[in-house]
């Protein structure tokens, strides 16, 4: 830690209250980051803050504590429908971390009261508690508070309720506005009260931002947090203690690789990312039956009841593997992450180095590793000019087992599976032909490879089919007749297809026999877009 420390609490020109000095004891956090010590002064006396800094270096207290401080300092005592603060985060799951953070410290002031508003809850639900209980803290996604502020036909005058604002932060601000947030945003801002204070922090600046800086802050200050040890000039972007890497491999040895750095890492807590939520689906449910005696969890921006459970779950698990979308890039604090692994390369340069920063936070050791095509290489100079992110190459993972087989073998027993498969082949293309980098990332060349596995069957691949059938049908084990979870691993010929690691599962040799029926369920699913978005483009649903 002594890399990323700033000086203990009581180092600050401010004083904070043995309230807050106490919870910080008791949560083992004997001394400040440099974001926290940069911007809690500042913040405590009134001032506007702009902040930047490197993901995973604590940027969440550095609001949290000056939001409090404030909050007691006032002179008028806050009643209970009176909204003192108000922080508005991109994704449900880093609202939940936060008022997660916000509970452990308000529990020393049992005068002020916080409530969650984000999606995948009942809104019903959220306007009655909010008339029962009242809060003075208010964590929110965009999405779910522009609508409470609509709901006054229902009792709830959330509108009156923050003309006593005096604290607003937009946490992951640039995220917010890239997930195309700007028109709720200036809805919100709209109803908030000229006269407060505003934190707008975040990993990376933009243009965008820029011009929400000038909307939104009143002469603030402008805060750029750099690790001790990086030099002033530099602007690299992911933790210094991250240890950054690549792997390249064959289209149809990609999926294998994956496979057996998992089964190596399995005792470890790793996040696997994928560009769009039937990659996650499919890929997750292969995973799940390919590698024995770990937890592996699925989570992605479609999921609406499910994503706070799976979340909290693997929050609290000590070694597992989450399959995820780029909803888990930002902000999301997950403990004691070992490995940040990309068998998808994100759309954009920046979600590159927001992936890397789930691991590697405040000052602990971590590992990424990205997983390339050979067309593919250059992609890590661009990273190391264009995001100062530099790769180093790993050598070639050890014991890799041909997997694909097995693969094959599940799609052709689960139909399922085998639709899975489609869907997520579909939306790995489409994700890959909207990359940034599309002199790296091109299509052609990258998917021709695929395109001579994407035949309808031959006839003798059809009969052969029917025959299995018909087997299944009378009962008849014969060696096909067993359900794919037993004795067999599931998920794996989904997975190759959605990575370009061979299609396997589109070569045709399926269980179900018309020709003409592969062609519709190509047609459909080359039209179902909600399973094949990327996760910024069902952004607005997941973050309601």
């Amino acid at each position: 830690m002594d890399n990323t420390t700033e000086g203990t609490w009581d180092t600050l020109p401010v004083k904070l209250n043995d309230g807050i000095l106490q919870t910080l004891e008791e949560l083992k956090f004997t001394h400040m980051t440099p974001v926290q010590s940069a911007c809690i002064p500042l913040f405590m006396s009134n001032k506007d803050v702009a902040a930047e800094a490197v993901t995973g270096s604590g940027k969440t207290l550095a609001f949290v504590i000056p939001i409090i401080e404030l909050l007691l300092k006032r002179e008028e005592k806050l009643k209970k429908m009176q909204v003192g603060a108000l922080v508005v985060t991109p994704t449900r799951e880093l609202a939940l971390q936060i008022s997660e953070v916000m509970g452990q410290f308000i529990q020393k002031f049992p005068q002020f009261t916080q409530i969650l508003l984000i999606g995948g809850t009942n809104p019903i639900e959220d306007v009655e508690k909010f008339k029962d209980q009242g809060a003075n803290i208010v964590i929110a996604t965009p999405g779910r508070l522009e609508d409470m502020f609509r709901r006054k036909g229902e009792g709830l005058d959330l509108a009156g309720s923050v003309k006593s604002l005096d604290v607003l932060v937009l946490d992951e601000a640039d995220r917010l506005l890239d997930m195309g947030f700007e028109i709720s945003l200036n809805t919100i801002l709209g109803y908030l009260p000229k006269q407060r204070r505003t934190g707008l922090f975040s990993a990376t600046q933009t243009q965008e931002l820029e011009k929400l800086v000038r909307a939104g802050l009143r002469n603030p200050v402008r805060i750029t947090v750099k690790e001790k040890g990086v030099a002033a000039t530099s602007t690299q972007k992911t933790p210094s203690k991250l240890s950054n890497y690549y792997i390249v491999c064959r289209p149809e040895e990609k999926f294998n690789n994956l496979v057996a750095f998992l089964r190596q890492h399995k005792h470890e807590k790793n996040l696997v990312f994928f560009s769009t939520c039937a990659c996650v689906d499919y890929y997750g449910r292969a995973l799940e039956t390919l590698i024995k005696k770990v937890t592996v969890h699925s989570i992605h921006g479609k999921m609406k009841t499910k994503r706070n459970k799976i979340f909290a779950d693997f929050r609290a698990l000590k070694s597992g593997i989450l399959v995820c979308t780029d909803v888990m890039a930002r902000g999301i604090d997950i403990p004691d992450v070992n490995w940040v692994l990309q068998y998808d390369p994100p759309s954009s340069a920046s979600a590159f180095v927001h992936r890397c920063g789930r691991t590697a936070r405040i000052g602990n050791l971590g590992n990424a590793l990205v997983f390339l095509l050979p067309m593919e290489e250059s992609y890590v100079n661009f990273l190391s000019i264009n995001q100062k992110c530099p790769l180093q190459k790993m050598s070639p993972v050890s014991d890799v087992v041909d997997i694909l087989p097995k693969v094959k073998t599940l799609s052709l027993a689960d139909r399922a599976m085998y639709d899975r498969s489609m869907r997520a082949f579909v939306s790995f293309v489409q994700a890959y032909a909207k990359h940034e980098c599309s002199l790296i990332f091109r299509t052609k060349a990258g998917l021709c490879r695929l395109s001579s596995r994407l035949r309808p069957p031959s006839p003798a691949e059809d009969a052969r089919a029917q025959r299995e059938d018909a087997s299944r049908l009378r009962g008849d084990n014969g060696g096909h007749g067993h359900h794919p979870l037993q004795g067999q691993e599931p998920g794996e010929a989904e997975t190759e297809a959605a990575s370009g690691a061979g299609g396997a599962e589109r070569e045709g040799r399926r269980t179900f026999p018309a020709q003409e029926e592969v062609r519709k369920d190509q047609s459909v699913v080359q039209t179902e877009d909600q399973e094949g978005q990327t996760e910024k483009e069902c952004s607005q649903e997941e973050a309601e």
